[in-house]
């Protein structure tokens, strides 16, 4: 701690300032004070009005005389302080992030409640705080932050600071600076910066190839099948016999040896399905068009079978090369390996695949009033359910991303969360509430340097959602900033996170084709989006055998799982309106992201 730290102690009380109440709190404040700083100064002691005027003047003169800490105390609701000393308990350091203090240039002011016993509890759980705060003011930062470190480890937060404080200072901002774009705008900025990509390769097993997206052509460098094989369990023939009695002159199994003697006139093999064609056949009937003439001595072997209706040429032969043919294109540079695909590869041996790299993701919460799961919950609080329905929601459509915890919503704990996430991977996702600190976008610019491209779209939900690119380490990381509606993650999710996703690895995805509904084939009817901005909500949609599709609204967390469009609501659009023949004048516009997100 510096030298003399300097109190001010600002009484708001009209009973107290009329001379008709004593001021018990100044000197129970006084005396807490020095009794945690016994070396501090008590600059100024004052009891004024209820009055703005008279408040802000005193303050303004304190300011001046650079006190350190003022206090003010009285007619501050007692319900308020109940609320924030409840919450505080898990992490009192995170008060100085409170609605309840403040700080002007160098001088720090905390509000307390009126009550000699308020203003002594209040006081006893923020003092070590206040030390942190002194030391910070006084410009004490390698203090701060490890006592910062201690605190949030003891608190069990999900990150683990750095001796890195944030150039963020706790102050709203009266008004945005970014221009508000269209979704269509947003979209062709991040194809624009994600299809930019460096290619970057890497061989993976056979059996993790699924779902990836091939980096070369891959030729078939042999035929398959390489050999004629039956289809079906039957008797191997030769076509000019036409139907009659044979000899069945051997037996053949799948895996066997091939038999080398040629079938002859009059003959017939038994054959099961995938063995080879014995030379000299050149057809195979099934079994259900024969019938056994007769049996061995001992009725274990056919000797003699009829055949009961004329073959026809390579019936039920699987002619070399009719699955591949030798040099052929089996799947193409960019295409998505599907299951398949795989197959085909194994049968032609290859089990190491060149394939694009995917990035790697983490994902993040931001918020004071979240909590993990697992937690018990507390006055105020909700359990993070965004991070589980990001996590998953990605992992739906083949991509595994990093669960980086959750961050408290002030600038050192964004900052750290970030700088821990940029390390081991190339995209993070964040959700939060957008207040009025906006924290987020400010840690991104002043701290990483960050360019945001865009943090205003026209739409609803999903109206403030941030799109950023920096540099960490030499290393290009693109940030996606969610809003903290489950809803709203998982829309802006589908409409933007994952086709970047798509684009970085080198897929073909070239942007959404919705599906025309009419309004009497959706089970609810928004006749009209009255806003400037389209409306996008969760639908179930159902396809008929003759192609006919029919939507359901999906309401409530618990059923997001049926989820599989988006409902377009464009602006001020009636979609009720009918023509003189009775027709609906405009059709509703169904996204099917799980057909575009498989491709």
């Amino acid at each position: 701690m510096p030298g003399q730290i300097s109190f001010g102690i600002l009484t708001v009380s009209d009973s107290s300032y009329a001379g008709k109440g004593n001021d018990s709190s100044s000197p129970k404040l006084k005396e807490e004070i020095l009794k945690e700083f016994p070396s501090a100064e008590i600059s100024a002691i004052k009891i004024v009005p209820d009055d703005l005027q008279e408040i802000k003047s005193t303050l303004t003169e304190w300011f001046d005389l650079k006190i350190n800490v003022i206090f003010t105390t009285g007619n501050l609701p007692d319900m308020i302080f109940a609320m924030i000393i409840s919450s505080l308990k898990i992490n009192p350091i995170a008060m100085l992030s409170r609605p309840l203090s403040g700080i002007r240039d160098n001088t720090m002011i905390v509000n307390l409640p009126g009550s000699p016993e308020m203003v002594s509890e209040c006081f006893g759980i923020i003092k070590e705080a206040l030390h942190r705060a002194l030391e910070l003011l006084t410009e004490q930062k390698k203090s701060v932050v490890s006592g910062h470190g201690a605190m949030q480890s003891d608190s069990g937060a999900s990150v683990v600071p750095t001796t890195s404080l944030s150039k963020v200072k706790l102050a709203p901002l009266r008004k945005y600076r970014y221009p508000i774009i269209d979704v269509e705008v947003a979209s062709a900025i991040i194809k624009d910066i994600c299809s930019d990509e460096e290619e970057t390769t890497e061989t993976v097993p056979l059996e993790r190839s699924p779902n990836r997206i091939a980096a070369e052509d891959f030729h078939a460098e042999e035929s398959i099948p390489s050999f004629a094989t039956s289809i079906l369990d039957g008797y191997a023939v030769k076509r000019s016999d036409g139907k009659g009695i044979r000899v069945v002159k051997n037996v053949a199994t799948a895996g066997d040896k091939s038999i080398d003697e040629v079938l002859q006139s009059g003959e017939a093999i038994r054959i099961s399905m995938g063995d080879p064609i014995p030379a000299g056949a050149d057809a195979v009937v099934p079994l259900e068009d024969t019938s056994v003439v007769e049996y061995s001595i001992d009725g274990s072997e056919v000797i003699k079978v009829e055949i009961k209706r004329k073959p026809y040429y390579d019936e039920n032969i699987r002619i070399i090369g009719s699955d591949v043919s030798k040099n052929s294109l089996v799947l193409k540079k960019g295409e998505r390996i599907k299951h398949f695909s795989l197959g085909v590869l194994a049968m032609l041996g290859k089990t190491n695949i060149l394939v694009y790299k995917r990035p790697s993701i983490g994902v993040i919460s931001i918020g004071n009033y979240i909590c993990e799961p697992k937690e018990k919950l507390a006055p105020g609080k909700i359990r993070d359910a965004n991070r589980f329905t990001l996590i998953n929601l990605l992992k739906n459509v083949h991509y595994e991303a990093n669960d980086c915890g959750i961050a408290k919503d002030n600038p050192e704990a964004i900052k750290q969360a970030l700088e821990q996430s940029f390390t081991c991977n190339d995209v993070i996702i964040t959700n939060s509430s957008m207040g009025e600190l906006d924290m987020l976008k400010r840690v991104l610019v002043e701290d990483f340097q960050a360019t945001i491209h865009f943090c205003r779209i026209k739409m609803e939900p999903g109206k403030y959602t941030t799109f950023a690119t920096l540099m960490y380490n030499e290393t290009l990381k693109i940030v996606f900033g969610l809003t903290g509606n489950q809803s709203s993650c998982a829309i802006t999710c589908i409409l933007f996170v994952i086709p970047a996703l798509r684009l970085m690895e080198k897929s073909p995805f070239e942007g959404f084709v919705p599906i025309s509904i009419p309004p009497m084939n959706l089970s609810y009817h928004p006749s009209c989006n009255r806003d400037d901005c389209p409306e996008y909500k969760l639908v179930k949609v159902n396809m008929t055998s003759t192609g006919v599709a029919t939507a359901y609204p999906v309401r409530g967390t618990s059923n997001l799982d049926k989820v599989n469009g988006l409902l377009i609501l464009e602006p001020k659009k009636d979609y009720l309106s009918k023509d003189s023949k009775g027709d609906y004048r405009n059709l509703y516009n169904v996204i099917l992201f799980h057909e575009n997100y498989y491709q």
